[in-house]
């Protein structure tokens, strides 16, 4: 069975498993040695991270063709402007592109907000304001230079959602985890009614267009109202007739005797009492 599984990242954690000195990692709170992680976050960044055993399911999470949007809520400093929402929406240039349009709009701080530790550091001649911003690329730190680049430094950030799995929903704490049903997400079920498709294909020996033939033939012969092939039957019967007149068929024979002219017959009769 896949797993899955949510985790709530705090601040100052590393998206690795690799425990270095001073370091805190995901090791100190996920003990699955059978678990990757889909999708990092920066070790300044918050909030949800997805963990899967699965290969195929990584690569639906992660990969950028898949278009599989990303949620967050970023702290700014500086009072957003609409203008710079507007400059979100469209596309940022950054050193390495173009982004795609993000979906952004100005926020109050959410209520269900908690702390951070540390906090972020308070400038008291400065306001900040909130953003929610939704991203479909995976850009090294792409959220961060895109309010940069529109003039409004990222604080905060903390990652919402992936896909259709948000974190709000799940109701999971700081620091803590919990599985994830793959069934009860539609990417993830689509995914896995694929990948039992090519396993049953693989037991069964056949190639997948071979087991398409495999069961239409099947759906051809349980249908009430399959008919004959009526060219067959002409040509069986085309076959039948040449047979018997190759064959030499008597009752033929008696036809042709029976078919002699009488006058013919009498002529005969007549040559011979004169000899």
């Amino acid at each position: 069975m896949v797993k899955i599984v949510a985790f709530n990242k705090p601040f100052n954690v590393h998206s690795q498993f690799r425990s270095e000195e001073l370091q805190i990692t995901l090791s100190d709170f996920i003990h699955d040695p059978n678990l990757r992680i889909a999708g990092r976050l920066d070790r300044d960044s918050e909030g949800l991270l997805l963990l899967t055993d699965d290969g195929q399911l990584n690569q639906q999470i992660t990969h950028p063709k898949h278009k599989q949007y990303k949620s967050y809520v970023v702290q700014v400093e500086g009072d957003v402007s609409e203008n710079a929402i507007e400059q979100l929406r469209r596309g940022v240039m950054l050193k390495d592109g173009m982004t795609l349009p993000a979906k952004a709009e100005k926020i109050t701080e959410p209520k269900w907000l908690w702390e951070r530790d540390p906090p972020i550091r308070h400038r008291a001649n400065i306001p900040t304001s909130w953003i929610e911003i939704q991203i479909c690329e995976g850009k090294n730190r792409q959220v961060r230079r895109m309010t940069a680049a529109v003039g409004f430094p990222t604080l905060r950030l903390i990652r919402t959602q992936i896909g259709s799995v948000n974190l709000l929903d799940l109701g999971v704490g700081l620091g803590e985890s919990t599985p994830l049903e793959a069934l009860f997400y539609d990417e993830f079920r689509h995914l896995l009614k694929q990948k039992n498709k090519t396993q049953d294909h693989a037991k069964s020996g056949l190639s997948w267009k071979d087991q398409q033939r495999k069961n239409q033939n099947s759906k051809d012969h349980s249908n009430n109202g399959f008919k004959p092939n009526k060219t067959k039957s002409k040509n069986s019967q085309t076959e039948k007739s040449d047979s018997r007149q190759k064959s030499g068929n008597p009752s033929s024979a008696r036809r042709d005797t029976n078919n002699t002219k009488p006058s013919n017959r009498r002529a005969t009769t007549k040559q011979r009492n004169k000899e």
